[in-house]
Protein backbone atom coordinates (compact mmCIF):
# COMPACT_ATOMS: atom_id res chain seq x y z
CA UNK A 1 0.00 0.00 0.00
CA UNK A 2 1.83 3.47 -1.11
CA UNK A 3 -0.15 6.31 0.02
CA UNK A 4 0.31 10.30 -1.59
CA UNK A 5 -0.61 12.96 1.25
CA UNK A 6 -1.09 16.56 0.75
CA UNK A 7 -1.31 18.91 3.83
CA UNK A 8 -2.51 22.57 3.09
CA UNK A 9 -4.59 23.58 6.48
CA UNK A 10 -2.83 26.62 6.78
CA UNK A 11 0.92 28.27 5.67
CA UNK A 12 2.68 25.04 5.00
CA UNK A 13 2.36 23.12 1.80
CA UNK A 14 3.37 19.29 2.40
CA UNK A 15 3.51 16.45 0.14
CA UNK A 16 4.59 12.97 1.02
CA UNK A 17 4.64 9.15 0.12
CA UNK A 18 3.89 7.21 3.00
CA UNK A 19 5.07 2.68 2.10
CA UNK A 20 3.28 0.21 4.32
CA UNK A 21 6.46 -1.64 4.06
CA UNK A 22 9.05 0.86 3.62
CA UNK A 23 8.02 3.85 5.17
CA UNK A 24 8.36 6.64 4.09
CA UNK A 25 9.50 7.27 0.96
CA UNK A 26 9.23 11.15 0.56
CA UNK A 27 8.62 14.05 2.36
CA UNK A 28 8.66 17.51 0.86
CA UNK A 29 7.55 21.16 2.33
CA UNK A 30 6.94 24.41 1.38
CA UNK A 31 7.77 27.19 3.53
CA UNK A 32 5.74 30.63 3.52
CA UNK A 33 7.60 32.00 6.44
CA UNK A 34 9.32 34.48 4.86
CA UNK A 35 6.02 35.66 3.08
CA UNK A 36 4.32 36.20 6.29
CA UNK A 37 7.04 37.45 7.89
CA UNK A 38 6.24 41.15 6.21
CA UNK A 39 2.55 41.19 7.93
CA UNK A 40 3.52 39.60 11.05
CA UNK A 41 1.31 36.54 11.04
CA UNK A 42 -0.12 34.40 8.27
CA UNK A 43 -2.47 36.37 5.11
CA UNK A 44 -4.85 33.78 4.55
CA UNK A 45 -5.89 34.78 1.23
CA UNK A 46 -1.76 35.19 0.10
CA UNK A 47 -1.35 31.74 1.99
CA UNK A 48 -4.14 29.94 -0.53
CA UNK A 49 -2.60 31.54 -3.29
CA UNK A 50 0.98 30.49 -2.39
CA UNK A 51 -0.47 26.85 -1.96
CA UNK A 52 -1.40 27.10 -5.52
CA UNK A 53 1.71 27.81 -6.88
CA UNK A 54 3.66 25.03 -4.34
CA UNK A 55 1.62 22.59 -5.00
CA UNK A 56 2.28 22.17 -9.03
CA UNK A 57 6.30 22.59 -8.02
CA UNK A 58 6.06 19.89 -5.15
CA UNK A 59 4.31 17.01 -6.99
CA UNK A 60 6.05 17.72 -10.64
CA UNK A 61 9.25 17.87 -8.15
CA UNK A 62 8.45 14.19 -6.56
CA UNK A 63 6.81 12.73 -9.79
CA UNK A 64 10.06 13.10 -11.86
CA UNK A 65 10.70 9.64 -9.73
CA UNK A 66 8.31 7.17 -11.79
CA UNK A 67 9.38 3.93 -9.81
CA UNK A 68 7.79 6.04 -7.07
CA UNK A 69 4.92 7.52 -7.83
CA UNK A 70 3.31 5.31 -10.33
CA UNK A 71 2.48 2.91 -7.59
CA UNK A 72 0.56 5.22 -5.58
CA UNK A 73 -2.98 3.60 -4.70
CA UNK A 74 -4.41 6.48 -2.27
CA UNK A 75 -4.44 9.89 -2.31
CA UNK A 76 -5.05 11.32 1.20
CA UNK A 77 -5.47 15.13 1.94
CA UNK A 78 -6.05 17.45 5.26
CA UNK A 79 -10.35 18.21 5.46
CA UNK A 80 -9.99 20.02 8.04
CA UNK A 81 -9.51 21.99 10.71
CA UNK A 82 -7.61 24.61 9.11
CA UNK A 83 -8.06 27.64 6.69
CA UNK A 84 -10.49 27.40 4.71
CA UNK A 85 -8.98 28.89 1.67
CA UNK A 86 -5.83 26.83 1.98
CA UNK A 87 -7.79 23.59 2.85
CA UNK A 88 -9.98 24.23 -0.22
CA UNK A 89 -6.37 24.36 -2.59
CA UNK A 90 -5.49 20.76 -1.21
CA UNK A 91 -8.79 19.10 -1.71
CA UNK A 92 -9.61 20.17 -5.10
CA UNK A 93 -6.16 19.37 -5.84
CA UNK A 94 -6.33 15.86 -4.54
CA UNK A 95 -9.62 15.13 -5.75
CA UNK A 96 -8.52 16.20 -9.35
CA UNK A 97 -5.24 14.27 -8.83
CA UNK A 98 -7.57 11.30 -7.76
CA UNK A 99 -10.25 11.41 -10.81
CA UNK A 100 -6.95 11.95 -13.53
CA UNK A 101 -5.18 8.94 -12.01
CA UNK A 102 -8.46 6.81 -11.00
CA UNK A 103 -7.31 6.82 -7.29
CA UNK A 104 -9.51 6.70 -4.70
CA UNK A 105 -9.32 9.59 -2.40
CA UNK A 106 -9.45 10.22 1.55
CA UNK A 107 -10.11 13.21 3.62
CA UNK A 108 -8.40 12.90 6.84
CA UNK A 109 -8.53 14.97 9.96
CA UNK A 110 -5.16 17.15 11.02
CA UNK A 111 -4.99 17.02 14.48
CA UNK A 112 -5.11 13.13 14.20
CA UNK A 113 -2.29 13.54 12.14
CA UNK A 114 -0.52 15.27 14.63
CA UNK A 115 -1.47 12.78 17.13
CA UNK A 116 0.00 9.89 15.44
CA UNK A 117 2.95 11.19 14.12
CA UNK A 118 5.08 10.11 16.49
CA UNK A 119 4.01 6.62 15.40
CA UNK A 120 6.67 7.55 12.12
CA UNK A 121 9.44 7.11 14.68
CA UNK A 122 8.21 4.84 17.22
CA UNK A 123 6.22 2.20 15.74
CA UNK A 124 5.95 0.51 19.68
CA UNK A 125 3.55 2.88 20.76
CA UNK A 126 0.50 1.55 22.40
CA UNK A 127 -2.97 2.38 23.41
CA UNK A 128 -4.61 4.15 25.33
CA UNK A 129 -2.21 6.89 26.01
CA UNK A 130 -2.94 10.58 26.61
CA UNK A 131 -1.92 13.28 23.88
CA UNK A 132 -0.84 16.67 24.37
CA UNK A 133 -1.26 18.48 21.00
CA UNK A 134 0.31 22.34 21.28
CA UNK A 135 0.27 24.50 18.16
CA UNK A 136 -0.17 27.98 17.07
CA UNK A 137 -3.89 27.19 16.62
CA UNK A 138 -4.58 24.42 19.30
CA UNK A 139 -3.61 23.46 22.91
CA UNK A 140 -5.40 20.23 23.60
CA UNK A 141 -5.16 17.53 26.12
CA UNK A 142 -6.47 14.32 24.69
CA UNK A 143 -7.54 10.63 25.67
CA UNK A 144 -6.62 8.38 22.81
CA UNK A 145 -8.35 5.28 23.93
CA UNK A 146 -7.50 3.54 21.12
CA UNK A 147 -7.38 4.41 16.78
CA UNK A 148 -10.35 6.69 15.99
CA UNK A 149 -11.60 6.78 19.58
CA UNK A 150 -9.96 10.15 21.03
CA UNK A 151 -11.84 12.54 23.59
CA UNK A 152 -11.10 15.95 24.72
CA UNK A 153 -10.10 16.31 28.09
CA UNK A 154 -8.70 19.84 28.03
CA UNK A 155 -9.05 22.69 25.69
CA UNK A 156 -8.09 26.15 25.15
CA UNK A 157 -10.21 29.40 26.06
CA UNK A 158 -8.35 31.47 23.91
CA UNK A 159 -4.91 31.92 22.89
CA UNK A 160 -3.26 28.29 21.85
CA UNK A 161 0.51 28.04 23.61
CA UNK A 162 2.06 28.67 20.17
CA UNK A 163 -0.30 31.33 19.37
CA UNK A 164 1.03 32.83 22.55
CA UNK A 165 4.97 32.20 22.14
CA UNK A 166 4.89 33.69 18.48
CA UNK A 167 2.47 37.08 19.81
CA UNK A 168 4.87 37.18 22.75
CA UNK A 169 8.09 37.04 20.30
CA UNK A 170 6.72 39.71 18.46
CA UNK A 171 6.77 42.18 21.57
CA UNK A 172 10.14 41.19 22.05
CA UNK A 173 11.06 42.43 18.34
CA UNK A 174 11.74 39.04 17.03
CA UNK A 175 10.37 37.80 13.18
CA UNK A 176 7.51 35.82 12.60
CA UNK A 177 6.77 32.65 13.94
CA UNK A 178 8.75 33.81 16.68
CA UNK A 179 7.87 30.44 19.19
CA UNK A 180 11.63 28.70 17.99
CA UNK A 181 13.22 32.74 18.23
CA UNK A 182 11.80 33.12 21.53
CA UNK A 183 13.09 29.68 22.88
CA UNK A 184 16.50 30.63 21.44
CA UNK A 185 16.59 33.73 23.26
CA UNK A 186 15.58 32.58 26.57
CA UNK A 187 18.51 30.09 27.05
CA UNK A 188 20.07 33.27 27.73
CA UNK A 189 18.05 33.78 30.27
CA UNK A 190 18.55 34.25 33.75
CA UNK A 191 16.98 31.48 35.75
CA UNK A 192 14.27 32.84 38.23
CA UNK A 193 15.07 36.58 37.71
CA UNK A 194 11.37 37.17 37.28
CA UNK A 195 8.00 35.44 38.00
CA UNK A 196 4.79 35.10 35.31
CA UNK A 197 1.71 33.57 36.81
CA UNK A 198 0.77 29.96 35.99
CA UNK A 199 -3.04 30.06 34.93
CA UNK A 200 -5.54 28.15 35.83
CA UNK A 201 -3.20 25.43 37.47
CA UNK A 202 -5.80 25.00 40.36
CA UNK A 203 -8.80 25.41 38.10
CA UNK A 204 -10.48 21.94 38.52
CA UNK A 205 -10.74 21.24 34.98
CA UNK A 206 -7.63 20.79 32.43
CA UNK A 207 -8.33 23.73 30.01
CA UNK A 208 -5.96 26.35 29.42
CA UNK A 209 -5.71 30.05 29.19
CA UNK A 210 -2.75 31.67 27.89
CA UNK A 211 -4.10 35.22 26.44
CA UNK A 212 -3.87 36.78 30.09
CA UNK A 213 -0.01 35.26 30.13
CA UNK A 214 0.75 37.28 26.91
CA UNK A 215 -0.59 40.65 28.53
CA UNK A 216 1.88 40.13 31.68
CA UNK A 217 4.81 39.50 29.09
CA UNK A 218 3.37 42.51 27.38
CA UNK A 219 3.72 44.67 29.96
CA UNK A 220 7.16 43.13 31.34
CA UNK A 221 8.44 44.22 27.92
CA UNK A 222 7.04 47.75 27.98
CA UNK A 223 8.57 48.32 32.09
CA UNK A 224 12.32 46.84 30.64
CA UNK A 225 15.07 48.51 30.05
CA UNK A 226 14.98 46.79 26.44
CA UNK A 227 18.20 45.45 26.82
CA UNK A 228 19.03 42.07 24.99
CA UNK A 229 19.89 40.45 28.61
CA UNK A 230 16.34 42.03 30.06
CA UNK A 231 14.64 40.61 26.94
CA UNK A 232 16.18 37.15 27.36
CA UNK A 233 15.14 37.14 30.86
CA UNK A 234 12.14 37.59 30.06
CA UNK A 235 11.77 35.06 27.32
CA UNK A 236 13.27 32.46 29.55
CA UNK A 237 9.94 33.20 32.42
CA UNK A 238 7.20 33.47 29.98
CA UNK A 239 8.46 30.14 28.67
CA UNK A 240 9.08 28.43 32.06
CA UNK A 241 5.31 29.90 33.00
CA UNK A 242 4.09 27.60 29.79
CA UNK A 243 5.47 24.87 29.81
CA UNK A 244 4.65 24.48 33.48
CA UNK A 245 1.18 25.22 32.72
CA UNK A 246 1.11 22.33 30.27
CA UNK A 247 2.95 19.66 32.30
CA UNK A 248 0.80 20.39 35.49
CA UNK A 249 -2.49 19.80 33.22
CA UNK A 250 -1.02 16.93 31.39
CA UNK A 251 0.09 15.40 34.84
CA UNK A 252 -3.27 15.50 36.29
CA UNK A 253 -4.79 14.08 33.12
CA UNK A 254 -1.88 10.92 33.19
CA UNK A 255 -3.34 10.83 36.77
CA UNK A 256 -7.02 11.11 36.32
CA UNK A 257 -7.15 8.22 33.61
CA UNK A 258 -4.17 6.19 35.49
CA UNK A 259 -2.49 5.90 32.73
CA UNK A 260 1.50 6.03 32.01
CA UNK A 261 1.81 6.71 27.98
CA UNK A 262 2.05 10.42 26.64
CA UNK A 263 2.63 11.47 23.55
CA UNK A 264 3.33 15.57 22.55
CA UNK A 265 2.91 16.44 19.58
CA UNK A 266 2.21 19.82 17.44
CA UNK A 267 4.39 22.78 16.66
CA UNK A 268 5.81 23.22 20.14
CA UNK A 269 6.69 19.36 20.57
CA UNK A 270 10.19 20.46 19.04
CA UNK A 271 10.66 22.51 22.69
CA UNK A 272 13.42 21.44 23.97
CA UNK A 273 12.75 22.10 27.51
CA UNK A 274 9.03 20.61 26.66
CA UNK A 275 10.72 17.57 25.84
CA UNK A 276 13.14 17.38 28.98
CA UNK A 277 10.31 18.52 31.67
CA UNK A 278 7.87 16.21 30.23
CA UNK A 279 10.67 12.84 30.75
CA UNK A 280 11.64 13.99 33.72
CA UNK A 281 7.92 14.09 35.22
CA UNK A 282 6.48 11.19 33.53
CA UNK A 283 9.36 9.15 34.84
CA UNK A 284 9.31 10.53 38.03
CA UNK A 285 5.42 10.36 39.02
CA UNK A 286 4.39 7.72 36.89
CA UNK A 287 7.01 5.90 36.07
CA UNK A 288 6.38 5.94 32.17
CA UNK A 289 7.58 6.87 28.87
CA UNK A 290 6.95 10.27 26.61
CA UNK A 291 6.97 9.46 22.99
CA UNK A 292 7.18 12.93 20.45
CA UNK A 293 7.87 13.08 16.66
CA UNK A 294 11.10 14.11 15.38
CA UNK A 295 11.18 17.86 14.70
CA UNK A 296 10.87 17.54 10.78
CA UNK A 297 7.28 16.08 11.68
CA UNK A 298 6.51 18.31 14.48
CA UNK A 299 4.93 21.33 12.10
CA UNK A 300 2.96 20.66 9.41
CA UNK A 301 3.51 18.02 6.94
CA UNK A 302 2.29 15.82 4.43
CA UNK A 303 4.17 12.50 5.80
CA UNK A 304 1.87 12.56 8.72
CA UNK A 305 -1.28 13.00 6.26
CA UNK A 306 0.03 10.11 4.38
CA UNK A 307 0.43 7.61 7.52
CA UNK A 308 -3.08 8.20 8.79
CA UNK A 309 -3.84 7.58 5.22
CA UNK A 310 -2.81 4.44 5.13
CA UNK A 311 -4.14 3.75 8.53
CA UNK A 312 -7.21 5.13 6.97
CA UNK A 313 -7.39 3.10 4.14
CA UNK A 314 -10.16 1.17 4.27
CA UNK A 315 -12.09 4.42 4.31
CA UNK A 316 -10.94 5.85 0.36
CA UNK A 317 -13.34 5.96 -1.84
CA UNK A 318 -13.09 6.10 -5.55
CA UNK A 319 -12.82 9.25 -7.52
CA UNK A 320 -15.66 11.47 -7.19
CA UNK A 321 -16.42 15.24 -7.65
CA UNK A 322 -17.12 16.29 -4.12
CA UNK A 323 -14.53 17.74 -2.50
CA UNK A 324 -14.77 17.87 1.51
CA UNK A 325 -13.21 20.61 3.67
CA UNK A 326 -14.74 21.02 7.30
CA UNK A 327 -12.32 24.09 8.75
CA UNK A 328 -14.15 23.22 12.08
CA UNK A 329 -13.42 19.44 12.80
CA UNK A 330 -13.45 18.63 16.24
CA UNK A 331 -11.15 15.26 16.71
CA UNK A 332 -14.45 14.13 18.58
CA UNK A 333 -15.97 13.61 15.71
CA UNK A 334 -14.29 12.52 12.86
CA UNK A 335 -16.43 11.32 10.14
CA UNK A 336 -18.14 14.01 7.67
Amino acid sequence: MRVLGIETSCDDTGIAIYDSKKGLLINEVYNQRNLHNIYGGVVPELASREHMTAMIFLLKKIFKNKSITECIDIIAYTAGPGLVGSLLVGATFACSLGLSLNKPVLPVHHMEAHLLSPMLNFKSIKFPFIALLVSGKHTQIIGAYKFGKYEILGNCLDDAAGEAFDKTAKLLGLKYPGGAELSKLACNGIEDYCYFPRPMIHHPSLNFSFSGLKTFAAQKINKCNQSIQEKANIARAFENAVIDVLLIKTKKALKKQKWKRLVIAGGVSANHNLREKSKKMVKKYFNGKVFYSSPEFCTDNGAMIAYLGFLRQKEAKNPQLEILVKPKWSINDLFF
